[in-house]
């Protein structure tokens, strides 16, 4: 559910009536707009403000009845702050932080007049962050409540926003609406509960971007079985829900250039398997396919703006459950890259989804890079807390990359180390490798073991999403559970460095 039902962009005007939202700076200065609703005599704003000790400081809000003789019957003011120093992510953040203030404040239907303080002209690329700010702000995952009508919103909110360049604010919203949509669709895979999201009906989710364009193919166990995927195999036999390979892509590029590859663990439900996890908080692995619910929103947002490149998404798509066929600890599996892997801890599954799926990646498509998320270890939320992601990386260069895209979006990553010292606390005598390398260093060692399935020449990127994908604190763009975590990120990525090249 949204608690928007209409957002529209028009040309920036005077407004006749109704609510009217208009912002300031630090220093109180306001646009055009505001000053013609106090008639050119901004005394009373600032005694408004002084009372209700609002300075207009960054998405900070003041509510006032509008000034006699207005035309509006209502003025919402949104601080920016200090207008020199607001970055792109600030106007995602400034939508989402007016639209909770309407939500707060019961209004039906608002004008926003877009313009800085002092009239300055707000860019369409700002103008459009701000458009889908509110967009993830408004998102509310409600679907399973029954509820009578007066027990819920009254109406869901009509929002036009005024703008300086209209023809050029309407190009930059297809971009921005695309990435939201992602955003909102990688959500809603998170929040839907395992029992109606199973490894089919996922792949069925996936098979939907075909709509925009892109080329789907989806694997079954047999065909996972020709190509010797028995790691990924291994984890799903537990289950009585069979396994899909879900494939994404996206030919928006020069033909014949190397695609940019996404790859996601996607364990629909996770109990541990065998080496099953405490009951307290296990409601919440329902989420443990953050990972391919961010990679299927990327595709999303990539296929709807028509994004200039070449691009692939795989999801390993699997249950992990303990029934009498499932995976033993002691067990040892060969993965389709040949290498041997001595299983210890079926809870340590979704490297082995991954390990599969990086290998066919990179046998199909020979990318560009190839980058894979997953909510993976425990580990880094005691490392980073749930505020980044942890990042590893063979290559120095995309690793920069996707520092400043995270910069750029709020969605943060943090470096961490590779290094050969890490790699002999998974080796075992058993086989080529074991899956978990004890409680120490446990995601490092989950990012060893991920490198031992990428090939010679590949430049590779691991994130571990287990932090900020889902239970996170509450922010201005996010005020639902799943936060959609790693589609705006990996969008930045492309858009600033792999478009049209």
């Amino acid at each position: 559910m949204t608690s928007l039902k209409k957002l529209s962009f028009g040309k920036l005007s005077a407004p006749k009536d109704g609510v009217v939202v208009a912002f300031v700076d630090s220093d109180m200065a306001g646009g055009a707009v505001l000053n013609d609703l106090f008639g050119g005599d901004t005394k009373a704003l600032a005694k408004a403000a002084g009372i209700a000790g609002f300075s207009g400081k960054k998405s900070s809000t003041l509510d006032l009845i509008a000034p006699a003789g207005a035309s509006a019957d209502r003025l919402l003011v949104v601080g920016l702050g200090k207008v020199a120093e607001l970055k792109e992510n600030d106007w995602w953040n400034l939508g989402g932080a007016m639209l909770g203030a309407l939500e707060k404040a019961k209004v039906s239907a608002v004008y926003v007049a877009l313009e800085g303080a002092d009239a300055g002209a707000v860019s369409p690329t700002d103008a459009a962050a701000f458009a889908a700010g509110m967009k993830l702000r408004a998102y509310k995952f409600d679907a399973y409540k029954t509820r009578k009508e007066e027990d819920g919103p009254k109406s869901a909110i009509v929002v036009q926003i005024g703008v300086s360049d209209l023809k050029a604010v309407k190009k930059a919203w297809t971009a921005q609406e695309a990435i939201a949509d992602g955003v909102l669709l990688a959500r809603d895979l998170v929040d839907l509960p395992a029992n109606d999201l199973g490894p089919v009906e996922f792949a069925e989710r996936a098979a939907e971007l075909e709509k925009l364009g892109a080329e789907i193919e989806i694997l079954g166990e047999k065909e996972m079985k020709k190509l010797k995927m028995f790691a990924l195999l291994g984890v799903s036999q537990g289950s009585v829900r069979p396994p899909r390979l879900a494939i994404m892509r996206w030919n928006g590029g020069k033909k014949g250039a190397k695609p940019v590859a996404f790859v996601g663990k996607g364990v629909v439900f996770d109990t541990g398997g065998i080496s099953i996890k405490p009951a307290g908080g296990m409601e919440e692995m329902k989420g443990d396919m953050g990972g391919a619910a961010a990679v299927v929103g990327v595709m999303h947002a990539l296929a709807a703006r028509k994004a200039k490149v070449n691009a692939v998404g795989v999801i390993g798509l699997v249950e992990n459950m303990p029934d009498g066929n499932a995976q033993r600890p002691g067990d040892i599996v060969t993965a389709m890259s040949g290498t041997t892997i001595e299983i210890l801890n079926t809870d340590a599954e979704g490297r082995l989804v991954l390990a599969d799926a990086l290998w066919y990646t990179q046998e199909k498509y020979k990318p560009a890079f190839v980058i894979d998320l997953a909510t993976l270890t425990g580990a880094i939320i005691v490392a980073l807390g749930q505020q980044n992601a942890g990042l590893y990386a063979n290559d120095d260069t995309i690793a920069d990359q996707l520092k400043a895209a995270g910069d750029a979006t709020g969605e943060g990553v943090w470096r961490m180390p590779l290094s050969k010292e890490y790699d002999k606390i998974i080796d075992t005598p058993n086989a080529d490798v074991k899956n978990t390398g004890g409680r120490w260093a446990g995601s490092i060692t989950a990012a060893q073991f991920l490198q031992r399935f990428v090939q010679e020449g590949t430049t590779w990127v691991h994130l571990d999403i287990a932090g900020p994908a889902f239970g996170g604190p509450k922010t201005d763009i996010c005020q639902s559970w799943a936060s959609g975590y790693g589609v705006r990120l990996l969008d930045r990525l492309v858009s600033d460095n792999y478009e049209g090249k």
